[in-house]
Parts: structure tokens; C-alpha cells; sequence
């Protein structure tokens, strides 16, 4: 049987109660800080990932900081840290090791904390990458949102995940605008879609320009701050935000109804899985980084698969055959780290129908 481990940590201080149920009744600033004094730990042992070709099992280990801190301690104690819950993996017998949430954010990707451990690693962006598509895919279908004829806008287009997004999605849409920070990227980036696909990205470092008129959007860059706000965004506007920390601001799902953010696809995975962990999503389901982990083992190819900061679209499509053949597939959408049902998206498009409906009347 294959064995793997995934990689996870408290979001924020509220989800250390999940385990510790007695630290909700302390100040959030106690439990953070005694947080990078609690070793790596296993949290969970999951059973049952299964195809017709292979079986498997994982855990999950702890890695013992908040995404805060994560952020704002010294990178050399966070990956020291990442490092030391990888070594607990190794302990356990997993063969590959996936960096959940930010720990395959910080310092170089994974690249640092691979070279420390004895098993390889993959930060699951690849297969991310292909469920954010899938699931767009899906997410326009069910708002009635044409891609063909959608006015698209991807944000960060010129980072190895951004790029790759609007390699994927110029083969199908028609409209499609680049944003970024550097004029001189945006053009390289252009013309290698012009050259790949044959379509003519328009190209813009004024993000606050574009977004009003926005059907779709796909956002991954990798700023510390909110990047999209409320008013920002048309009603029926579809945003996938695949950025860590995220681009769009929590304030759209609380103000804005009629916009659908999601974060990119759930993985239905085969076979009877028990996480032995609640992470708030259907039974059978995870986030597609933690599928990438899960199909590596099933395949028995154990390698550094998504490493670092570059992804090509050829492990996109490569994950996404090993997908396939194991029978993993995009079954739901997730939106602020919650699944979202099929009726709440018909509800945001009949929200967002008699918003416009009513500008088309006080038009008149």
C-alpha cells in the first residue's frame, strides 16, 4: 500500500480549538504565542484513498503556526518549522509529503524544505491549477456566463500560476486582459499567448480600471494585502481567487450577494475515505493541493512534482491525465474556505439578474 503524508495548519488562532478544545477560553494572543513552542505533531491518520489501480493511505501533520505568523516570523524559523512536521511524516512511513495552505507559500515554494527532508515534496499547485479551471468552467455554467464572450481578467498574470491560467484559458475565450505590475512581463506574457493560441491579450497595470467591467476574473498574485474590494465588482461577476493570502477581500461575502467568488474546485476522490477530520468540506471531497498528494502516491511516482514558484502547463495536463486514470474528478466549489452548493450559486445569479434588471429599468 502507498503511504503519503499532507501538510496543514491552524488558519487563524479559532481553528487551534478544533484540536485543543480548552484554548477557545484563552486570549487569542496567548495561544499564538504559545504556538511556535508546540512541536509538529501527527493530527490525523486518513484512510481509504482508493482507484482501480492502487491503494493508499496518509496522514496528516501538523505544522503548529497560524498563517499570520506565517507570514510575519522570520522565514528561516517558519521553514525550520515546515521541516520538523516533515520529519514527523517521514517517521509515520510516508513516501511523499504535500504542503498545504501556507506552507507552500513561504520562502521558495517548497524548494528549501525538500532539501532538508528525505522524502520528496509537492505543493499540490498543479493539480490546484487544473481544478481552479475545471471549476470556473463549472461556476460559469451554472450562472449562465458565456466564457466565449465573457470579458476575462486575470490578476498576476505574470507569475508562473497566473501565466499557465491564461495559457489554459486563451485556447477557449475570446476576451482577455493581463494584469500585473511590470508592463515589460505583461508584454512577454502577451506575446507567448499570441504565439501559443493565436489570441491578442490586452495588457494593463491599472487593476482598479478593469475590474469594473469584469464578467470573470481569476486572481493569484502574491500580495500580503486585499486587492479586490465590494465595489470593485459587476453584479454576476464570477471571481476564482486561488491566491495565498487571498486577493479578494471577506467584505464581498458579506456585502456583495450577487457576486460569486470561489477558490476553485472540490476533489471527489475514490473509494470509502475517512480523514478522521473535519476541514469543512462533503465527505469524499478536498482541496485539489491535497489530491495532488494522494493521486503522486496512487501513481507511486514519488517525486518533487509542483516545486517551487514555476508550473508548466505540461504537469497541468499531466496531473490532470493521472486524475483521470485514478478516477479523482472536480464534484463542487468551495468559496471562503467553505463548499458552496449548486442553489446558492442559482441564488447569486437570480440575485445578481434583478440587479441588473432594476439599472435597465431606472435606466429607462
Amino acid at each position: 500500500m502507498e503511504q503519503f503524508a499532507f501538510m496543514i495548519h491552524p488558519l487563524d488562532v479559532r481553528d487551534v480549538s478544533r484540536k485543543f478544545q480548552f484554548t477557545k477560553y484563552l486570549p487569542n494572543a496567548l495561544v499564538e504565542g504559545i504556538l511556535p513552542w508546540v512541536p509538529a505533531f501527527k493530527a490525523a491518520e486518513i484512510e481509504g484513498p482508493a482507484s482501480v489501480h492502487n491503494q493508499a493511505k496518509g496522514w496528516f501533520v501538523t505544522c503548529p503556526l497560524t498563517s499570520r505568523q506565517m507570514l510575519s516570523m522570520p522565514e528561516g524559523k517558519v521553514i525550520s518549522k515546515i521541516v520538523a512536521a516533515g520529519r514527523v511524516a517521514e517517521r509515520l512511513g510516508a513516501k511523499i509529503l504535500g504542503l498545504g495552505a501556507f506552507t507552500s507559500v513561504v520562502g521558495d515554494g517548497g524548494i528549501s524544505v525538500a532539501k532538508q527532508l528525505k522524502i520528496p515534496v509537492t505543493t499540490g499547485n498543479s493539480y490546484t491549477i487544473a481544478t481552479a479551471i475545471t471549476g470556473l468552467k463549472q461556476a460559469a455554467e451554472i450562472m449562465g456566463t458565456d466564457l466565449k464572450r465573457a470579458e476575462i481578467v486575470i490578476v498576476g498574470a505574470t507569475g508562473s500560476i497566473g501565466s499557465v491560467c491564461a495559457e489554459l484559458l486563451a485556447r477557449e475565450v475570446n476576451n482577455l486582459t493581463l494584469v500585473g505590475r511590470d508592463p515589460s512581463k505583461l508584454e512577454k506574457v502577451a506575446r507567448k499567448l499570441l504565439y501559443e493560441t493565436g489570441l491578442p491579450a490586452r495588457i494593463t497595470t491599472d487593476l482598479k480600471k478593469v475590474l469594473p467591467g469584469a464578467d470573470v476574473i481569476i486572481t493569484v498574485t502574491s500580495s500580503v494585502d486585499v486587492l479586490i474590494e465590494p465595489e470593485d465588482l459587476k453584479s454576476g461577476a464570477i471571481v476564482c481567487d486561488v491566491a495565498r493570502p487571498r486577493d479578494v477581500s471577506k467584505r464581498v461575502a458579506e456585502l456583495r450577494d450577487d457576486v460569486l467568488v470561489i477558490e476553485g474546485g472540490l476533489v471527489e476522490i475514490p473509494g470509502d475515505i475517512n480523514f478522521n477530520l473535519n476541514f469543512g468540506f462533503p465527505n469524499n471531497t478536498c482541496y485539489g493541493c491535497m489530491a495532488e498528494t494522494m493521486l503522486l502516491a496512487l501513481e507511486g511516482r514519488y517525486e518533487s512534482f509542483s516545486l517551487g514558484k514555476e508550473i508548466t502547463v505540461r504537469q497541468v495536463e499531466d496531473i490532470e491525465k493521472v486524475a483521470k486514470k485514478h478516477g479523482f474528478r472536480v464534484a463542487g466549489l468551495r468559496s471562503f474556505e467553505r463548499a458552496v452548493t449548486v442553489e446558492e450559486i442559482r441564488s447569486i445569479k437570480e440575485r445578481a439578474k434583478g440587479q441588473n434588471n432594476t439599472r435597465i429599468c431606472v435606466n429607462h
